[in-house]
């Protein structure tokens, strides 16, 4: 259940970042937007895959199991790599601002939803109903946080014009 539990994270950390920040002049709906959207950045897409990669590679047999898939596949330490890089791109996004933020949210988006598309076909072709493979994992890693995050990017944006 870890995608609840970083989701939670997320939320709580940037309530507390918004509440005790130490100007008291009103904040602007851009810069609200602004600090949750870090949080989900470093968070939802660095904390996470840094997660993920360790899970991924020094667990492999055990998360395989999870998400209902065959134990001792190489390919499973490849998605572990992919999982470090974006863990390493979410991580850097609480010092690199501007387009790395687009970068870094569309990369992760694109791997999430076809890990996403992934799931769901491995749960209609092989009836796959494992808890990782179409739990919280699929509905709030793989679905909900980039929606979540690309809305924000495009957000972000439009209020900076």
């Amino acid at each position: 259940m870890y995608p609840l539990v970083f989701l939670s994270i997320t939320l709580i950390v940037a309530t507390i970042h918004l509440l005790l920040r130490k100007s008291k002049k009103r904040l602007s709906p851009r810069r609200i937007i602004e600090v949750i959207l870090a949080y989900f950045l470093f968070i939802n897409i660095g904390c996470t895959g840094l997660f993920s990669f360790t899970g991924h590679a020094f667990l492999a047999d055990r998360v395989a199991t999870s998400i209902g898939w065959p134990t001792g596949s190489p390919f499973q330490f490849e998605v572990a790599i992919a999982n470090l890089a974006f863990g390493v791109l979410g991580i850097l996004c609480m010092w690199i601002r501007g387009n790395f933020w687009w970068a870094t949210g569309l990369g992760s988006a694109i791997f999430s939803f076809g890990a996403a598309s992934g799931h769901i076909r491995d749960m209609i072709l092989k009836q796959n109903f494992a808890i990782y493979n179409v739990g919280p994992v699929l509905f709030v890693n793989d679905i909900l946080i980039p929606v979540v995050i690309l809305t924000l990017l495009v957000t972000h944006k439009l209020m900076h014009k």
